[in-house]
């Protein structure tokens, strides 16, 4: 079978994704357990897998999307409990005396409040953290996902303290680059911290435009399609403010990046951001003059509605100070960082302690191959390290306590958010298992003895398959599509850390192979793993379930193509540009 044909296969579970969804407006829960049916058959009938590991990685898939759930959960609750407490009503009318501008709002939390729980914890939290706040405020559901999902883009490279750029690359680029460094083949590269710095500086070049654009993009995107006018002109009117806002995080951001390192750009650089839009909003500084709302809810259309309601009072009330409805999400925000950072020992306690391990599923553990170890089909739980359980649901439980909350509407909270959790568990196992079977391949069980004899080699896995294919079309034009295929990777499998995992190898020799510079395309594939998370199917999953729109993923799918669209055409005229200006290491 040919590569275009193996190509083909290997999209085919995706293309059925989105045709369901998109076209047949078929609910998540639905379409993808029938997409993972057509992944398994593939890599049963064409892969020439053992039904048993197809299994076995399907397993490995559903402890993996556990894993997210919890993180979903926990969002959720947050969300519920202080719905419950009077907190959530205390927001919105404390981010009415900021600005009842829906346009500044939407910056204030949306680009700069989900850049910061992206920088601290990453892996969707912003989206399904943020969302729901938007939500509280007034935002049609339809528009708070969509405008949350857009956003978590720019600041996603160096989320959860750096994890896309030093796991994932870490996993796939290591010794490749180390044994450049053991050679002194590249002057000044002389350790794999600095690649990794060096790989984040050029990111910051390719995402610092969108960082700017983005805002306004976005803004005009709302307004057009939610707004009352239906018009661009309305989100554009605010540009001044998105511009305050970018500047306030851009410059934090890649000075962090180019002096520090990788770990802490968007983490800190959104926190000094924020605590300088939150002033200048205030203030009035560049703040349109005119108030813009999404209207009166009864001439919303049908669509942009789920199933969770904030209507509340025609006038908010206080139930408590602003201090202290905005306490729980301080406290989020400290034990993210202080839980994230190596040096303070939290991090490394919480990942030995409390953990769930699932070795050698049906009994598929590691086998030598050539001197390298593959195959094992192993996972685990590091229950007190998700952040949905710390902090998400220690902190929903001293909101009990900090809020005063009467015990039947705590149980209340808990109940109502356990009850929507069912249509995002098919969704997510279903995908996730599908990412596994993607991930795992590359390695066929039976024919270890004939690859060990030299008689047979193994296939490409599937996503190598694709990606393979791809650049066989495009070749010299390849800066201009390095960072779709990133992209390709995150809607794969949820993530920027494990779509670099996937295709940093395959970045670096097509780099090779083409002549252009490694780093620039490698960075090109970091800033597609971000950009990719707009249209990644459990952050939409994810999303949908705290916003109450669960079986509407394909029309938010719909509507973030476009400016991942946008962003990736961007990314790609950047890092022609820094080919043709030689920027950075050249190797």
């Amino acid at each position: 079978m040919g590569n275009t044909t193996l190509a083909l296969v290997a999209f085919l579970p995706i293309l059925v994704a989105l045709v369901l969804m998109v076209v047949c407006r078929m609910g998540a829960m639905k379409a993808m357990p029938i997409s993972w049916l057509v992944c398994a058959a593939g890599a049963c009938l064409v892969w020439k897998l053992p039904v048993n590991y197809v299994a076995a990685l399907s397993i490995q898939g559903v402890i993996s999307a556990v894993g997210v759930l919890i993180i979903v959960f926990g969002a959720l609750l947050i969300l519920h409990t202080l719905q419950y407490s009077g907190g959530m009503e205390t927001i919105q009318y404390g981010m009415q005396t900021v600005s009842k501008d829906m346009r500044i709002q939407a910056i204030i939390i949306g680009y700069m409040f989900g850049a910061f729980i992206e920088g601290a914890a990453g892996f969707g939290t912003p989206a399904a953290l943020a969302a729901p706040l938007l939500l509280s405020l007034g935002f049609p559901p339809l528009a708070a996902a969509v405008l949350c999902l857009i956003f978590n883009s720019f600041p996603v490279t160096f989320g959860a303290v750096g994890t896309p750029i030093i796991v994932g690359f870490g996993a796939s680029l290591k010794g490749t680059v180390e044994a450049l460094i053991a050679t002194n083949t590249v002057p000044g590269l002389t350790s794999i911290d600095i690649f990794y710095k060096h790989i984040g500086e050029l990111v910051t070049l390719m995402h610092g435009p969108m960082a700017f654009i983005l805002p306004i993009f976005t803004l005009g995107f709302i307004t057009r399609f939610f707004g009352p006018n239906r018009s661009w002109s309305d989100g554009f009117a605010a540009w001044k403010f998105c511009i305050f806002a970018a500047v306030s995080f851009v410059v934090p951001y890649m000075f962090l990046a180019w002096v520090v390192g990788p770990e802490i750009p968007s983490l800190v650089g959104a926190l000094i951001g924020l605590g300088i839009i939150v002033t200048g909003a205030q203030k009035g500084f560049c703040v349109p003059k005119d108030v813009w709302t999404f209207g009166d809810q009864s001439k919303w259309e049908k669509d942009w509605t789920g199933d969770i309601a904030f209507e509340g009072a025609k006038v908010l009330k206080p139930h408590m100070s602003q201090f202290m409805a905005w306490l729980p999400y301080i406290i989020i925000g400290f034990i993210l960082v202080v839980t994230r950072i190596d040096a303070l020992g939290l991090k490394g306690w919480l990942n030995a302690n409390a953990v769930l391990s699932f070795n050698d599923i049906l009994g598929f553990g590691a086998v030598d191959v050539a001197g390298r170890k593959m195959g094992a089909v192993s996972d685990s739980l590091k229950l007190l390290y998700l952040p949905g359980t710390i902090p998400f649901m220690l902190v929903a439980l001293l909101v009990i306590v900090l809020h005063k909350m009467p015990t039947d509407k705590a149980i209340k909270a808990w109940t109502e958010t356990a009850v929507k959790m069912k249509a995002a568990t098919i969704s997510l196992c279903a995908s996730v298992a599908l990412v596994k079977i993607f991930q795992g391949s590359g390695f066929n069980p039976d024919m270890v003895a004939q690859v060990a004899a030299g008689t047979a080699k193994f296939m490409p896995s599937m996503p190598l398959t694709m990606a393979t294919a791809i650049a066989s079309v495009l070749g010299p034009v390849w800066p201009m599509f390095a960072s779709y295929v990133g992209g390709l990777g995150a809607f794969i499998t949820g993530s920027n850390t494990v779509s670099d995992m996937l295709f940093g190898l395959f970045q670096w020799d097509m780099a090779g192979s083409l002549n252009l510079s490694r780093p620039i395309i490698v960075a090109a594939q970091a800033a597609g793993g971000a950009m990719g998370n707009m249209i990644c199917i459990h952050n939409i999953v994810a999303v949908c379930t705290v916003v109450g729109l669960l079986n509407r993923e394909g029309d938010i799918l719909k509507k973030t193509f476009w400016p991942f669209l946008l962003y990736g055409i961007v990314v790609g005229i950047i890092a022609f540009l820094l080919i043709g200006m030689n920027v950075g290491m050249q190797f």
